[in-house]
């Protein structure tokens, strides 16, 4: 009979075996752990109940219950941050999304701003090389040899031959003189013709000829081209009338338009480039020579003055041209790049990387911008790192929370203004409303819709979906917009929907002249029985009759 087989068993049998039976233990009871875990915190999650829900794409649509948001997506529910103290505004990104989003950053740095300002410039003639051309007496043109503006003309050669009876009695003088061989007399007659503009030639001529001549030939006083050419053969012309003007290409003048904030830091001498469009590659160079005292009334922009050789003539009176004005480098302050800077209609903003992932939309005070750097004049310190792209998403998501105002007013802006509304929704466990309000113009609001919290002192309940009303909105310390009183017109009779513990406040101390009664229906109104206190119905006085819920402001 055959023995059965045996099977050897060693130590690392066993050992083996042991092991797997402990891994296998430790991986079921680490799964119940996670699942218990995990049924838990769902169990805390599902006891927790929410604060409102809010639109994915609107945090400012808000509602007390689940639904669909105006554009047709869920409503995502707000739960209560338990602890944490992160600050507000703060947004964390996880590495990945930081590399895929290719967020880079910059240090802030200290220097001197090196700020170039390029604005446009008009080429015109060189006004101290420019001649205009006016008869000193009265006569008529008898001769005219230049014929039309932009013709070059060379200094002696001549202009217009000009026949005037004053200049035919200043020669006769002349000649008289000189028969009497009086020495005053003579050159006080010469004097006269070179005042009256007669060139030394023709006098030269007279005294040797004895002759008059019944007209006066006017020669050019200098090269250069004709410019307002403004007669013709025939004509006749008297003292004070511009006849034509001589200009100078080879030198011009180019006016540079500057922005009224840029003026202060434009001086004489800073270094000018000149490029024109119809040639491209060429540049001029040139120096700022002239800064004019006063800002153009319509344009409020500053002018200056840049002297430019065309000894070429490239250069021609009207044409436009682009000026790139170097300014010399101002204090030492900080710096950033200029990509990084987010500017509004209200304020300019920065991102501000706090490492670890965490960001910050912060407001800085911008002071000079020049072409890569920007001057800060507050909110930043030096050596803090700045994000200088894609800080427009991080910027969208951080302003949701941040502590700076949204909604920016001057000091000159009222702090609470009426406005007619609609309410739209109710949301009774939040004392909040959904009202869509007309535009604010002292506050530069479109017509939108928007959620505001309720003052106390307003009696909740006669707020009702539908309603028409004229609400006071105030601008609270923290940023945040409150309704503070109502005026609701309802039938025939005005209703208060104060609170009862709500003082009464007289509807005459109201300034009626901000409110907006266009949306009320006053046809509805009984004014006959209005007449109270034995006055006539076109006298009543409503200052006691018409209350507001609020403090009335």
């Amino acid at each position: 009979m055959t023995s059965p087989m045996k099977i050897p068993l060693n130590k690392s049998f066993f050992i083996t075996i042991a092991l797997l039976i402990v891994t296998a233990t430790l991986a079921h009871y680490s799964a119940l752990w996670r699942i218990e875990e995990k049924r838990a915190t769902s169990e805390a999650e599902g006891s927790k109940e929410p604060l409102y829900w809010v639109a994915p794409m609107d945090p400012n649509y808000k509602r007390d219950e689940p639904g669909k948001s105006p554009m047709g997506m869920d409503l995502i529910p707000v739960y209560e941050q338990m602890g944490g103290d992160e600050e507000v505004g703060t947004v964390t990104i996880s590495p990945d999304v930081v590399n895929n989003l290719g967020v880079r950053t910059a240090p802030v740095t200290r220097g001197r701003l090196d700020l170039t300002i390029s604005t446009v410039g008009y080429v015109q003639y060189d006004e101290d090389r420019l001649v205009h051309i006016h008869p000193r007496v009265e006569g008529w043109i008898e001769k005219l040899h230049v014929k039309a503006a932009g013709d070059p003309v060379i200094q002696g050669e001549p202009l217009y031959a000009l026949y005037s009876p004053t200049l035919v009695n200043a020669q006769e003088e002349l000649l008289l003189a000189l028969k009497r061989n009086n020495p005053t007399l003579i050159t006080a007659a010469m004097e006269r013709l070179s005042a009256l503009q007669v060139p030394h030639s023709e006098i030269n001529r007279l005294k040797k000829s004895g002759k008059v001549s019944q007209t006066i030939t006017i020669t050019a006083p200098q090269s250069g081209v004709l410019d307002n050419l403004n007669t013709r053969e025939g004509m006749f012309v008297k003292p004070g009338m511009e006849m034509m003007a001589i200009g100078q290409l080879e030198h011009i003048w180019v006016i540079g338009e500057i922005f009224e904030r840029q003026a202060a830091s434009v001086q004489v001498g800073d270094a000018v480039r000149m490029r024109l469009d119809y040639l491209p590659g060429r540049e001029w160079k040139g120096n700022v020579d002239y800064i004019y005292p006063s800002l153009n009334a319509k344009t409020r922009t500053a002018q200056v003055r840049v002297h430019f050789d065309s000894s070429d003539r490239f250069l021609r009176p009207g044409m436009f041209a682009q000026m790139t004005i170097v300014t010399k480098p101002s204090r030492e302050t900080l710096l950033i790049p200029r990509e990084a800077l987010i500017r509004t209609g209200s304020q300019s903003r920065v991102v501000l990387a706090k490492g670890e992932g965490r960001f910050k939309s912060i407001a800085v005070k911008v002071g000079r911008i020049g072409e890569d750097k920007v001057e800060i004049l507050s909110g930043l310190k030096d050596g803090e790192r700045i994000v200088t792209s894609a800080q427009f998403l991080i910027d969208s998501e951080s302003s949701k929370t941040s502590d700076f105002k949204r909604m920016h007013h001057g000091e000159d802006q009222p702090s609470s203004v009426w406005v007619a509304a609609t309410i739209e929704s109710v949301m009774p466990n939040h004392r909040m409303v959904t009202v869509k309000h007309e535009a604010i113009d002292a506050w530069e609001w479109p017509e939108m819709t928007m959620d505001f919290q309720v003052n106390p002192k307003v009696n909740f309940e006669a707020l009702t979906l539908g309603t028409q009303l004229h609400m006071e909105i105030t601008k609270l310390d923290n940023g945040q917009y409150e309704m503070t009183g109502t005026h609701i017109m309802n039938g025939e009779s005005e209703e208060d929907i104060s609170s009862e513990d709500e003082e009464k406040v007289d509807h005459s101390q109201m300034n009626h002249g901000e409110m907006d009664h266009s949306e009320m229906d006053h046809s509805q109104m009984n004014h006959a029985q209005m007449n109270r206190d034995g006055k006539e119905p076109n006298t009543v006085d409503h200052s006691n009759q018409q209350q507001h819920s609020g403090d009335g402001e």
